[in-house]
């Protein structure tokens, strides 16, 4: 992530939001008398959302872990030619 200062910031205000939307790069503005602040792009700020929720959820880290561990023991559902060739469009 770069760091520049609020004045660098408000400077070139345009392209540093082009270039965190366009680059999904967030960028920490630093102040002088206060608080530093990250610009993101609101896709990546929904995705984190999404993901600090089910981080968050026991519920579904659980069947995370259920469907990995029998992802790694190859005991997991095995769908049909017909159902793979469904999913993939072919």
């Amino acid at each position: 992530m770069d760091t520049i200062s609020v004045n660098r910031f408000r400077d070139n205000l345009k392209s540093f939001v082009e270039q965190v939307v366009s680059q999904h790069i967030p960028i920490k503005v630093t102040r002088r008398t206060g608080e530093d602040f990250i610009v993101v792009s609101a896709d990546d700020w929904e995705r984190e959302q999404e993901t600090l929720h089910v981080l968050q959820n026991s519920s579904l880290m659980k069947q995370i872990a259920a469907s990995s561990d029998s992802h790694a023991k190859n005991k997991g559902y095995q769908p049909t030619t017909g159902e793979l060739d469904e999913i993939t469009g072919i």
